[in-house]
């Protein structure tokens, strides 16, 4: 029954593989939060060096505008990646459930063939 131990090991590494992109996500998500607070904090210091923290101000400073806008596209960025998060943990679960059966199967298959194997010494 070779066929279930490959069927077995390709539903581990699909497993594997699941859980490495949740961890690519994490990384990324955690990445993209502190370049946003970095972007914050350089505001912030933008608008008290410059005394103007109103963004419709017509000197409202070149720089802090900028910024703001990158860290608006990385908190967007952000939220699709957290979207994309909870459509592979979904994945993940299936996946595993996937991988759950096939051990099962893999181990009744080898119940069945150790029973078989003792029957057939006593027989002979």
């Amino acid at each position: 029954m070779k066929s279930r131990e490959n069927l077995v090991r390709l539903k581990q590494f699909q497993v594997n593989e699941k859980r490495r992109q949740l961890t690519q996500l994490d990384t990324m998500i955690a990445e993209f939060d502190r370049m946003a607070n970095e972007l914050d904090v350089q505001i912030v210091a933008e608008e008290k060096k410059a005394g103007i923290t109103d963004t419709s101000h017509f000197a409202y400073p070149t720089f802090a505008k900028a910024a703001r806008l990158r860290r608006d596209n990385l908190k967007n960025s952000q939220y699709d990646l957290m979207q994309q998060k909870k459509a592979a943990e979904s994945l993940l679960a299936e996946a595993e459930a996937e991988l759950s059966k096939a051990e099962m199967l893999e181990s009744r298959d080898s119940r069945a063939r150790d029973a078989e194997g003792g029957r057939s010494a006593m027989i002979g």
